[in-house]
């Protein structure tokens, strides 16, 4: 069995690569991106030293089937998904931000309201919240993206503006898209069982002009989700919730005593642990998709993955 940890492909038309945390984005013609999903694994903005069994076939199958869920609200950049770790589409120019959306008070949401702050991304919290309540309307809180190993940083919707980063034209259409997105993945979310208790979606403009969602949707690496039977139990006694996520990752390493700050250890991660996190995305494809997992054969990954695209790219020529 073989993970990917990085690629080095020389496809037909390649003009350049972008590395990401988790995907590598190709180049084709400028006309065509083909992104493919490594298994790698990060968290608090930093990549693990191990990656994770079948972890991008899975993101990469979870971001197309909920792609494929949603393109009648919101137009995509997918063209094909050749293999079970790539997906094709169009060359887009991407927004600078993320469009984070919490229908909860979870997570990083939860960690600031804990130190006192009522108030992220210029958005006011109410008071009297307790970890993992419902907000009484979803809240956007965007990010602006990082580059080159950069953390993420919040922003408000008018610095946003302001700086010029999105125009206030395109921040609305994204911001419309945003809630029509979270309200339909919250739907698909409650017919498996589930919560979707925040995600975040990226955006970008076609040679058109269009804009299209990009990246993934809806995946355990993007998306914190609880389980919906018992949800209410839970918080009347307040324990944490049963969740389907990559928080499960993050508590680990905060337990281990790394948050990505300086002078921080990754703790190790013995091939049990790894393993254990391979299991527990594929418990999170299984119950997010409702369909049974599939391992692709990876005894030779990285020439399948080859194969696959180069069929694509001369079958497209023709």
């Amino acid at each position: 069995m073989q993970t990917i940890n990085e690629t080095q492909f020389t496809w037909p038309g390649q003009k350049s690569v972008y590395r990401g945390k988790v995907r590598e984005v190709y180049n084709i013609d400028d006309e065509l991106l083909v992104m493919v999903a490594t298994d790698r694994l990060s968290a608090f903005d930093y990549i693990m030293p191990k990656q994770i069994p079948f972890k991008g076939q899975i993101l990469n199958q979870i971001a197309t089937k909920m792609m494929r869920e949603t393109e009648d609200i919101v137009p995509n950049w997918i063209l094909a998904t050749p293999d079970p770790n790539v997906a094709i589409g169009h060359l887009c120019e991407p927004f600078k931000v993320e469009m984070v959306i919490r229908g909860y008070m979870s997570g990083h949401a939860a960690r600031e309201y804990a130190l006192g702050k009522r108030s992220l991304c210029g958005v006011t919290m109410p008071e009297g919240l307790k970890e993992n309540d419902a907000f009484p309307t979803p809240i956007i809180t965007p990010a602006t993206k990082a580059e080159n190993g950069e953390h993420d940083e919040d922003i408000s919707k008018e610095a946003i503006i302001e700086r010029g980063i999105v125009s206030a034209e395109d921040y609305a259409v994204l911001e419309n898209y945003t809630r029509a997105l979270f309200e339909r993945g919250s739907k698909i979310a409650d017919e498996r069982g589930l919560i979707l208790v925040d995600t975040k979606y990226e955006f970008g403009k076609t040679k058109t002009g269009e804009i299209v969602l990009i990246d993934e949707i809806h995946t355990p690496d993007s998306s914190r989700y609880f389980y919906k039977e018992g949800y209410a139990d839970r918080q009347a006694q307040q324990v944490p919730q049963k969740q389907l996520s990559k928080e499960f990752v993050r508590q680990w390493l905060i337990e281990n005593g790394f948050q990505g700050l300086e002078g921080q250890q990754i703790p190790e991660m013995t091939d049990q642990k790894v393993n254990e996190i391979s299991e527990r995305y594929i418990e999170l494809y299984e119950n997010i998709t409702g369909d049974s997992f599939v391992k692709s054969d990876t005894t030779d990954v990285l020439n399948r993955i080859d194969k696959n695209v180069r069929d694509f790219l001369s079958k497209r020529k023709k």
